[in-house]
């Protein structure tokens, strides 16, 4: 993408935003309307004018019903369908060439004017526009449309704080829809006005995730997630339940799609086998935009970020165009963006340099996103779902990181060192296609089946390996490239009439070849420029064409023993077979490809009971699993190695855990404790190259609260706390604590709320970092000493016109930090400073 292109066009950009804003301004616009309602007073024959041109609305009616309230314009003609859109528990009916003659003026608002609903206000938005909002106190309300000849009806249906259907229904925990009380396991679920504000502040996935979500590590600012682990273990990241994950992992999971195009996240929190491998912390669900109701529905994303600490090359812009509606039986979703991310600035104004442990880095970017949905729904039991999405990211840093801070004396913070000039610049490029098929009866049972492909290409930054022998002594980049085919196939059976106990069962299959070349460089000249300058020499093999198949075969029964008691149980079996050429490895040894087979079967058990209709009581076992990471061990493999010996077992993981959750009408908390095991757990060795097999045990608590004291306020906390073991020597001594890229120390959250003014929101969210030191200040390899540090958030959205205006803040107070995947590093290269106080600035509009 042309930068340069970004800087000259935004100044006229800014312009025509700046004269829209003006021409739309709310006081240049009720002086409009009093002119008009004046001038209709004094001459009738402008009035009959006006209204060939506009339909006044004369009159504003509610009449409360057993559902809700319908708010009833009347008008002197038929008023034309309005377009229907919600934002933050709001519903919005904007009506076309209409116009407001009412005598109480431009601007209608009652208050409660029905059980469960907080707001209505209508008001002129434009000389030809009305907008109609109904705020609930929880979710969103609904509406249906009756029209007449003497104007329309929004038949509204507030949300119910004890009706069973207003109870949230979760997707992940179960492979099926299953209200989140009913859940014997952690969830947390994020909603897209929550996403939407975590994306004001960071565009970051994992950052925004890291801020919500109770067990996830502290954020590490940078475009993987490693070291971000769930309850000290890793998780399988899915979109609309498709793994992200690649072999070799290079944890760029949650960096494969454009945060504009998730419409919630679903977080499964503990080991789970219900997808098969990879899930030993937990579950991560992106799952996409669903199509709007209304025919067409346009919506326009425009947004600049920058740094507040420094300013070369700091400007951002980001620019996002979705279509979305629903025609008879078929609903879509169009969307394409592109984003420009400038370099990122610490709390003292310094560049931040880029992760030279090969990852790359967030800043210095330029990112392109497709996405596009269509689902067809023939009658009220089929649904055929058709996917397909785009992404690239890639770096264009002019830049690295200064090697001269190694070998200085003390801590030093990483530095910027100009002039990086470089071929193949590192980034990801992500492709899915997705086909979903659900029958919801078929003899009874509900049917669904999926078919999807992933394109994945994941390039790195160079690193210099000189003193490694295992890795060829070069200077070398590598890719991963991944595709992965695979289908789901699963049904629901009821076996009792009154559907108290349903079986699940099914199957899942993927294919997956993958393999990571690398590009090797000249010596002499990336010394003789200081590290800047690679002139490639050739390419090798670092992990050779890797073929997994894998075929996992599962039952799951649910048990509904009375209202208050609910039992669920199940197994699954898994088979994979791994298959590798013959290849020499970067070292230039030779190794005999063949074939190995894997199985392995797991349980889960779990109930939950409600004590009340508010509090239940939850306790779980549940296994997970992961197959071990054949690449890394094929990487060193001695000179005439043959690849039939390796038999490493996968990684089977025992999670325990016992919880309670309430949810009132005004405030919602759980706290729940979890204890894991594993035989052969998997941590990185401090060659980042070899990985440790030992006996491992994992702990912790984990508590969230929300609170609503009245309609205009909102807060909350979570803490989430472990620690974890392990026995080296596998002799039943678990003698040493787990490493900080493992374990992470302690982690606070927590936010203020409050809608100051009808339609303008504001948030204050704080972030806190605890102390970790249980290796007596050691500097080796993740058992560094971590310090503790707090970052404050601030975002305000405000109704302006048609659409919504969103200002951030990133680390308000500018407070001088190192994340902790940052602080674990043991050369100072790696030492990079947290990002400082940033702004960012978005208007999205629909039309």
């Amino acid at each position: 993408m042309n930068r340069a292109l970004w800087y000259s066009s935004f100044p006229l950009f800014w312009l025509v935003c700046q004269s829209t804003a003006i021409a739309e301004s709310p006081v240049k616009r009720l002086q409009e309307f009093e002119q008009v309602s004046r001038s209709a007073t004094l001459l009738s024959q402008s009035s009959e004018e006006l209204q060939t041109d506009r339909i006044q609305i004369t009159d504003v009616r509610f009449v409360p019903t057993a559902t809700g309230v319908d708010v009833v314009l009347e008008a002197v003609k038929p008023l034309a369908p309005p377009v229907l859109t919600t934002s933050d528990r709001t519903l919005i009916a904007e009506f076309e060439n209409a116009v407001l003659a009412l005598p109480q003026g431009q601007t209608y608002q009652v208050d409660a004017p029905a059980e469960g609903i907080q707001r209505v206000t209508v008001q002129s938005i434009a000389p030809n526009r009305v907008q109609v909002s109904i705020t609930s106190a929880n979710e969103t309300p609904t509406a249906t449309i009756r029209a007449s000849q003497a104007g329309i009806t929004l038949a509204i249906v507030a949300p119910t704080e004890t009706a069973e259907d207003e109870e949230e229904v979760v997707v992940t925990a179960t492979r099926t829809q299953e209200t989140r009380r009913d859940v014997p396991q952690s969830i947390t679920t994020i909603d897209r006005n929550q996403l939407q504000q975590q994306f004001a502040v960071s565009r970051d996935v994992s950052d925004a995730l890291s801020k919500l979500v109770p067990g996830l590590a502290p954020p590490n600012e940078r475009n993987n997630i490693f070291g971000q682990t769930l309850r000290g273990r890793n998780v399988t990241v899915l979109i609309d339940g498709i793994p992200q994950a690649t072999t070799p992992n290079v944890f760029r999971d949650l960096q494969t799609i454009d945060p504009s195009v998730i419409e919630r996240i679903e977080v499964l929190r503990g080991a789970t086998a219900l997808y098969g491998d990879g899930a030993t912390g937990g579950v991560i669900n992106l799952i996409t935009r669903t199509p709007a109701q209304n025919r067409l529905t346009a919506t326009t994303e425009i947004g600049v970020n920058t740094s507040l600490t420094g300013s070369e090359n700091a400007w951002g812009q980001t620019v996002q165009q979705t279509f979305s509606g629903t025609e008879g039986n078929v609903g879509y979703v169009l969307s394409a963006g592109i984003a420009n991310i400038g370099s990122f600035f610490d709390a003292n104004g310094d560049r931040i340099a880029l992760d030279p442990t090969g990852q790359g880095g967030l800043s210095d970017a330029d990112s392109i996103n497709l996405f596009g949905k269509f689902v067809y729904t023939p009658d009220q039991n089929q649904r055929l779902v058709l996917s397909a999405s785009r992404f690239e990211y890639q770096q264009d840093p002019a830049f690295t990181s200064d090697p001269i801070v190694a070998r200085l004396a003390g801590r030093q913070r990483a530095r910027v060192l100009e002039g990086l000039n470089l071929e193949d610049e590192p980034g990801t490029k992500n492709s899915i296609f997705n086909l979903e098929y659900t029958h919801q009866n078929v003899l009874g049972s509900r049917v669904r089946g999926q078919i999807y492909y992933r394109d994945v290409l994941a390039r790195f930054f160079p690193f210099d390996a000189r003193n490694t022998a295992s890795l060829g002594r070069l200077i070398f980049q590598s890719r991963v490239e991944s595709q992965r085919f695979g289908t789901r196939f699963d049904v629901e059976t009821p076996l009792t009439a009154n559907k108290a106990v349903n079986l699940l069962w099914g199957l899942d299959f993927s294919h997956e070849n993958s393999r990571q070349p690398v590009s090797f460089f000249d010596p002499a000249t990336f010394d003789n420029s200081n590290g800047l300058a690679f002139r490639k020499l050739g390419d090798r093999t670092w992990t050779p064409p890797i073929t997994t198949n894998s075929l996992g075969l599962f039952g799951q029964l649910e048990a509904r023993l009375s209202d208050r008691l609910l039992v669920r149980g199940g197994i699954r079996h898994e088979r994979a077979a791994v298959s590798v050429d013959n290849f020499a490895t970067i070292a230039n040894n030779s190794v005999t490809g063949g074939k190995v087979n894997y199985d392995e079967t797991l349980f889960n058990l779990g109930t939950v009971y409600r004590i009340t209709p508010q509090v239940s009581a939850f306790a779980s076992f549940s296994q997970g699993f992961s197959l071990a990471d054949i690449g890394r061990v094929l990487r060193a493999a001695p000179n005439n190695f043959q690849f039939e010996r390796v038999q490493p077992e996968p990684q089977k993981v025992n999670n325990y855990e016992i919880g309670l959750r309430g949810e009132w009408r005004n405030v919602q908390a759980s706290i729940s404790g979890f204890y894991s095991t594993s035989n052969l757990g998997t941590t990185f060795a401090a060659s980042f190259v070899d990985i440790i097999r030992a006996p491992e045990q994992i702990y912790g608590v984990e508590a969230t609260l929300d609170v609503q004291p009245s309609r205009n306020w909102n807060l909350g906390l979570t803490a989430s706390l472990a620690e974890g073991r392990i026995d080296a020597n596998n002799d039943g001594d678990y003698e040493n604590f787990l490493d900080g890229f493992r374990i992470p120390p302690l982690k606070l959250t927590a936010y203020v709320e409050n809608e100051t003014l009808p339609g303008w929101r504001n948030r204050l969210q704080l972030l806190y970092s605890g102390t970790r030191n249980q290796f007596n200040n050691s500097t080796a390899f993740g058992r560094q000493a971590v310090n503790d540090y707090i970052t404050v958030d601030f975002v305000s959205q405000i109704k302006v016109g048609s659409g919504t205006l969103q200002v951030a803040i990133e680390n308000l107070l500018n407070a001088d930090y190192f994340p902790v995947v940052s602080q674990l590093q043991t050369s100072d290269t790696q030492y990079l400073a947290g990002r400082g106080r940033s702004l960012s600035v978005r208007y999205g509009f629909t039309w």
